[in-house]
């Protein structure tokens, strides 16, 4: 299938410790498995994706001076005017999904989700978990248009899917990306989605915390994700989650909630930040697949007071801590060591950039290396900050 290029301008439970981490598409008819992980390879290479998005500023306005803590009448307008504006300018960009599996007797929805739109050549990004395995997904405009679209790749790794729809450009409204790493806690936040297929719902809240980590759908994990308690429900799987200007800085993907019986937002929501977006999205439409960097090594999930007095380690020490360092990976070609009695490698930084958890490590490999590039890590071990230079594979699989 001949794509055009593409121009930005701009369920399955997991359980963790008697919670459970929900993948949000919304189950309505029938659960099914479904295999993960598949990708489609163009036949025809597209040109190079050009993304716009706002790189220097905020990614969020404060409306509210923290100077002036008394929030008159007119402050609290301004600001239901802002959301309202927003809506109107967004939900055209959003779309509902609805998966079918067709058998003998006909098409039979098995699933929804949400998208949106990111050029005028009708590619929409959505959740691979949303679309993935279906044999048929139909879309839903804000204007009632409903059309079928195909399925173009999906990356099992960012939980990341881009389907396609043949539309007419003026007919299309493409949202604006904003840079993710420029967030903070506390910024407002606007989700669009479809929760229980009540479509174009908007609700709003905070970020909660940044740099959270979730799974993936294969072995690796997705890093820098952004926590909200902006009410994120089953069916805001693949909507976008914006700031205060109406531009994207996350995509819904996953809940916690208090397990089975009550699959409903908690307050405790994560998005996929926009950054990874804007790096997945472009390789999954130009190649089909997405290559992904790999240092080869296991590390604790968190630096305790056990493991600081265990390996005299600064009470203050923020780092990557590593237990164990695969044999055959870049990590051991480059002299990292696995965890012994008396001694162990924490990992500090990367290219400079302080590593204040996996979560960072993670999500600076997946955003801004590849494999065969070489990066810098600072390493504390035997009580001496040490640069280890390492080249990087690619991940195993690939």
């Amino acid at each position: 299938m001949s794509r055009p290029p593409s121009a930005f301008s701009s369920g399955e439970w997991l359980m963790t410790s008697k919670r459970y981490l929900l993948l949000i598409t919304a189950v309505f008819l029938i659960a099914l498995g479904f295999a993960m992980g598949a990708n489609f390879s163009p036949q025809v290479s597209a040109p190079a994706v050009r993304i716009n998005y706002n790189p220097g500023v905020d990614a969020v306005t404060r409306t509210v001076a923290l100077s002036n803590p008394a929030i008159g009448a007119d402050t609290l307008g301004q600001i239901e005017s802002t959301f309202a504006e927003i809506y109107q300018s967004v939900a055209p960009s959003v779309v509902s999904i609805t998966v079918y599996q067709v058998n003998a007797q006909g098409a039979i929805p098995y699933g929804s989700g949400s998208g949106f739109v990111i050029d005028d050549n009708g590619y929409i990004a959505t959740n691979m978990h949303v679309v993935d395995g279906a044999d048929r997904i139909d879309v839903n405009f804000f204007d009632g248009t409903i059309m079928q679209a195909d399925f173009i790749a999906g990356d099992a790794d960012s939980d990341l899917a881009v389907i396609r729809v043949d539309r007419p450009a003026e007919e299309l409204v493409p949202v604006t990306f904003a840079n993710s790493d420029t967030l903070e806690v506390g910024q407002m936040v606007l989700a669009i989605g479809n929760p229980f297929r009540q479509d174009w719902t908007l609700t709003s809240g905070i970020i909660s915390a940044l740099n959270r980590t979730i799974p993936g759908l294969d072995v690796f994990s997705i890093g820098g994700v952004i926590q909200t308690d902006a009410a994120i429900n089953p069916g805001n799987s693949g909507g976008p989650l914006l700031n205060v200007r109406g531009e994207v800085i996350g995509v819904n993907s996953q809940i916690l909630t208090g397990g089975r019986a009550d699959p409903a937002n908690s307050g405790v929501g994560f998005a996929i930040p926009s950054n990874l977006v804007m790096r997945v999205i472009p390789e999954l439409i130009e190649k089909g697949r997405v290559d992904y960097s790999y240092l080869g090594i296991n590390s604790e999930p968190e630096i305790t007071l056990d493991l600081i007095e265990a390996y005299n380690l600064p009470n203050n020490i923020r780092g990557v801590i590593v237990s164990r360092v695969r044999s055959d990976g870049p990590a051991a070609d480059s002299g990292l060591r696995s965890a012994s009695a008396d001694s162990v490698d924490v990992i500090t930084a990367i290219d400079g950039v302080p590593v204040t958890g996996f979560n960072s490590l993670i999500q600076y490999l997946s955003i801004n290396t590849r494999p065969g590039d070489t990066v810098t890590l600072t390493v504390l071990r035997d009580g001496r900050y040490i640069d280890i230079p390492v080249t990087l594979g690619a991940r195993p699989g690939r």
